[in-house]
């Protein structure tokens, strides 16, 4: 039997052109390094007929669509406290450690959350 329909022609080429825009998005969440690489991507062309009540006209919906994998998740931690007014208060925990200071990026002297250590005020005191 010879093809009916050429998918590359079909619907003026629009099948392709979607076909080709959801594979791209399937090929960069691959090449994104928050994903896990191994998961599984799906590209979709779902062809819906619906023909009129003579049956020798159909109408064609064409959808296509793409199933991604997620990017992989953040992890923080965050320190728990409560203020003054025994709120529950949170900061993220940048240290590593809780109640460690560290070095930061502008190599300063900073708490546990990240903020900047004056150790000239504190030897003065």
């Amino acid at each position: 039997m010879p093809n009916m329909i050429d998918l590359t022609d079909f619907a003026g080429g629009a099948v392709t052109e979607r076909f080709n825009q959801e594979l791209q998005k399937a090929l960069e969440n691959i090449a994104d390094p928050n994903t896990d690489p191994k998961k599984s991507r799906t590209v979709t062309v779902k062809v819906t007929l619906k023909a009129d009540e003579n049956r020798d006209i159909a109408d064609v919906d064409i959808t296509t669509s793409s199933s991604l994998v997620a990017a992989k998740p953040v992890l923080t931690k965050i320190l728990m406290d409560r203020d003054g007014k025994g709120n529950v208060v949170g900061a993220e925990l940048k240290s590593g450690n809780k109640g460690q200071t560290y070095i930061n990026e502008k190599d300063q002297v900073a708490d546990d959350t990240g903020k900047v250590i004056d150790l000239r005020a504190s030897a003065t005191k």
